[in-house]
């Protein structure tokens, strides 16, 4: 059985059970094979509304559905009936028309108006010009003044530009995207002015001076680039692109960890702009040469090409970058790096060495303060609970004391009553199922295993049960956690490949 939760829009179901679009045309909501009424109005509307409004009965409807393999779990009486004969049906005309007038009202109440075009461009593609001038002239007659719906002419005519509807709908996106992007520059140059201005004048002597300090970020990545130009010259003797294949380490965390702060703290764009955007070539070009086995003459021209924008982003790197960084971050900027460095690979053999001083997070807890802070992350308890909620799983907490610690909340295949926390966990299995969680639960905690994978069938629905050991970053034991997930989605989705 298909399940159709009548709460959820029509645009919702049709995107789940896309044949329902078909279903509910013969029904009489002809409207929904418009792809323009479907994204606008059908993501306002739900069935019951718009049967509503279609004065179409809603028996009608869930005997339609259910007869169509459907699962509706919705109650006719007299009291929701609806008689086709006491309410007006709703037409195209007159939702369009009330869509142009929601428009009219986002311009005028200052909203900008490539927001409202870019709307404008999802919503009416598939609805003709002419269409589209009937309703104007409909809002012209109710009485709306000319220079509101005037208004309208520069949203309009974003669409109709082209000779055919493809060339018309790309032309108005086009529109929309520059007119964006412009608007993007000139905020991102308004939001440059807000910064302190900086002093430039020694950056290469505080990057040099930075980069002497034994682990520190500019230190590693100085190292990584004085290794990176001898393996250069060894890869043009030998025509090996292989030599070079941890170069994309090296600019991955160059994109993770400076362009980003670079850009959003201190409005400094043109690393992230420019810079990025080589990295990304030269890696996807040395990724494409070393998968090529023919090695021609215009395989040799694209390796000698990338080997120099390579050994030119070196000298851009220790000419340019480190030193605009070494000017704008602060010391426990520089610190974060380095302890988020941790996370990638070692990189042309050069492993990052210990930098003692920012070992120790020193962080004010009076910045958090009311809130959970944890070494990925701070949250308000509000957040982190609603968050553990949020997840598609079932979470079971049990302490190394063995006692129940935590459940989070919501719907559970395997119930879990509030009063069982603060028990032991054992006290909450039948005697038969006892030994087998007291032998799991055993070898977590003498380190024999870390996870237990459990499938099984319940209700006729497929559920993985994994239970793992929690260990703190020493690897001592401080408890059991088990997961349960509904596994049915993935039954599907690989059902129907």
């Amino acid at each position: 059985m298909k399940y159709l939760d009548l709460t959820k829009t029509v645009y919702e179901l049709t995107k789940e059970y896309p044949e329902l679009i078909e279903i509910m045309a013969q029904l009489g909501f002809k409207e929904i094979t418009k792809k323009a009424m479907l994204n606008s109005v059908g993501k306002l509307t739900t069935i019951p509304k718009g049967a509503k409004m279609k004065g179409i009965p809603m028996e009608k409807i869930v005997s339609v559905l259910r007869e169509n393999g459907f699962e509706v779990d919705f109650e006719i009486d007299e009291a929701q009936t609806v008689k086709a004969e006491d309410k007006p049906v709703v037409s195209d005309k007159d939702v369009r028309r009330e869509k142009l007038k929601d428009y009219l009202k986002r311009l005028n109440s200052g909203e900008d108006l490539d927001a409202v075009r870019a709307d404008f461009v999802r919503n009416f593609s598939d609805v003709d010009a002419s269409e589209i001038m009937e309703a104007e002239q409909e809002l012209l007659r109710e009485g709306t003044p000319l220079e509101d719906v005037q208004k309208l002419c520069d949203v309009h005519s974003a669409l109709f530009h082209g000779a055919t509807r493809e060339e018309q709908i790309a032309n108005a996106e086009k529109a929309v995207e520059e007119s964006l992007q412009q608007q993007r520059i000139q905020e991102e140059l308004k939001k440059r002015d807000s910064y302190p201005e900086k002093d430039y004048i020694d950056k290469n002597a505080r990057a040099a001076a930075l980069a002497q300090i034994i682990g520190h970020p500019l230190h590693t990545f100085t190292k990584e680039n004085d290794t990176l130009t001898a393996l250069l010259a060894q890869a043009r003797d030998s025509k090996d692109i292989s030599l070079i294949r941890d170069i994309s380490i090296h600019y991955a965390k160059k994109g993770d960890l400076l362009y980003p702060l670079l850009k959003v703290k201190y409005g400094v764009s043109g690393p992230s702009d420019v810079m990025w955007t080589v990295d990304d070539e030269i890696r996807d070009e040395i990724s494409a040469l070393a998968k090529e086995e023919l090695h021609s003459d215009e395989w040799h021209e694209r390796f000698e090409n990338v080997l120099n924008r390579a050994e030119e982003m070196i000298y851009k790197e220790q000419n340019i970058l480190f030193p605009i960084c070494a000017v704008n971050f602060t010391e426990n900027e520089w610190k974060g790096i380095y302890r988020d460095a941790k996370d990638y690979n070692a990189c042309f053999g050069v492993d990052g060495e210990t930098w003692a001083e920012a070992e120790t997070v020193t962080e004010s807890k009076a910045l958090y303060e009311g809130e959970i802070v944890m070494p990925g992350g701070h949250m308000t308890l509000e957040q982190l609970t609603a968050l553990l909620n949020t997840l598609p799983i079932e979470i079971t907490f049990v302490d190394a004391d063995n006692i129940n610690r935590y459940f989070n909340e919501g719907p559970k295949v395997f119930k879990r009553p509030n009063m069982a926390i603060d028990r032991e966990v054992f006290s909450c299995h039948p005697p038969k199922i006892e030994p087998m969680v007291r032998s799991i639960i055993e070898d977590f905690r003498n380190g024999v295993r870390d996870s237990v994978p459990v499938w099984m069938d319940k209700g006729g629905k497929c559920f993985l049960v994994t239970y793992m050991a929690v260990r703190d970053k020493d690897k001592n034991y401080l408890g059991t956690v088990e997961v349960v997930q509904n596994m049915e989605f993935a039954k599907d989705h690989f059902t129907e490949q």
